[in-house]
């Protein structure tokens, strides 16, 4: 106890006087480019494809190599911030982010894909660093800070959504409109140095925790991020395909894609706030699993209502996925000792979440062509959906031991 009190005593004595709504703006501003840059690869993949005349499976690898990196840099992020100080590191993420977006900007194959994989790496370790900084300078607000970086990567993901392809128009190619993305990076670690200056020197006399593999608590926290992670990316992955295939034209399945990404939004704000206000997160991560379940069977039994068409279906998911996330890095802030177990806990399910993503969409997609339907893929998602319903109720609300 007396070595854990010296530890903690010395951590606040670096961190004293910093905010913590300083520390809050600075994740803020590096959250948004945790999607952003992977988000604007899908609207130019046709026009990639074209251009390299690269076949489908090479051009969906791009994006797909990307995710499988993320679970390497989740795998790695908590010995990573424990040798560099997690602040200092986090930065140092969000810099390889910036460094694959310009090396993307270079219009070939292997800078598409080579990029594609510092970005996904950079993604990865940011994720784990983020749980940790917010167990250290912010865990009586939890919920919200979690609620709040999560919803900033989803804004950034939705506008590199929307202005890929007439980015694209006006700088002259793909390729510039994918290194656009370095500028708010760069930009987001400018002002991220000056936090991690002042707190980010790594705890010399804090334990080095590995992936905490034995821990019940921490395998379960995997299973729910897993089956989140796998409804997040398999429905980003299918869903306009899906909906195309029930004759629906291209336009309109990219907007129901963004109805589906805009539900997401007020999820990830509110609910883990709400979850944070009683601690009553099983009821709030069942609530809304509940309504991701419903709107994945609905698509499923009957894709299109006779009034709502399939609208009702898409806000459903996107409340489902939305809040998922976000609701399993709040356990694992609320549950951990302190911030190097938190970003401990948070590799090991983000990790497993991040090689679930990558992986997922891809059975799916095998198990299409192998039926000639989405019936078998979409069941896929319901058995995430499980699997996350699992994890929930054995997670629990009580402080774990």
């Amino acid at each position: 106890m007396t070595s854990g009190s010296g530890t903690t005593s010395s951590r606040r004595a670096r961190t004293r006087g910093v905010r913590p709504g300083v520390v809050l703006l600075g994740l803020l501003v590096l959250a948004v480019n945790l999607r952003a840059a992977l988000a604007g690869y899908p609207p130019l993949l046709e026009t990639v494809r074209a251009e390299l005349g690269t076949s489908a499976a090479v051009a969906g690898f791009v994006q797909a190599g990307a995710v499988l990196m993320m679970a390497v840099g989740s795998f790695a992020g908590s010995a990573v911030g424990a040798r560099f100080g997690r602040e200092r590191a986090l930065g140092g993420s969000v810099g390889l982010v910036a460094l694959g977006s310009m090396v993307r900007g270079v219009p070939a194959l292997l800078p598409l894909i080579g990029g594609s994989l510092l970005i996904g790496l950079g993604i990865g370790l940011a994720g784990v660093l983020l749980a940790g900084v917010v167990k250290e300078h912010l865990a009586e607000r939890a919920g919200t800070a979690t609620g709040g970086y999560v919803v900033s990567m989803m804004v950034g993901a939705t506008v590199a959504s929307a202005v890929a392809v007439p980015l694209a128009a006006a700088l002259g190619g793909w390729s510039r409109s994918l290194a656009v993305w370095a500028v708010p990076a760069v930009l987001a670690v400018a002002i991220w140095v000056p936090v991690a200056r002042r707190t980010g020197a790594p705890d010399r006399a804090a334990p080095r925790l590995s992936l905490p593999w034995r821990s019940g608590f921490a395998r379960t926290v995997a299973c729910y991020q897993a089956g989140t992670s796998l409804m997040f990316y398999g429905w980003l992955t299918w869903l306009a395909p899906y909906y195309e295939g029930q004759g629906w034209s291209s336009h309109r399945a990219g907007l129901l894609l963004a109805v589906w990404s805009v539900a997401q939004i007020p999820a990830a704000l509110l609910v883990p706030a709400l979850a944070e206000r009683r601690r009553r997160w099983r009821f709030w991560s069942e609530l809304t699993l509940g309504a991701g379940a419903a709107g994945t069977l609905g698509a499923m039994v009957l894709p299109t209502l006779p009034v709502a068409g399939p609208w009702l279906w898409a806000v459903l998911i996107g409340i489902g996925v939305g809040a998922g996330f976000p609701l399993g890095l709040t356990v694992i802030a609320w549950r951990s000792a302190d911030g190097a177990a938190s970003a401990a806990t948070s590799g090991l399910a983000l990790g497993v979440g991040y090689l679930s993503a990558g992986l997922g969409p891809l059975v799916m997609g095998a198990l299409i062509d192998l039926t000639k339907g989405f019936s078998a893929a979409l069941a896929v998602l319901l058995a995430a959906a499980a699997l996350q319903g699992w994890a929930a109720w054995r997670i629990g609300d009580r402080p774990a031991h």
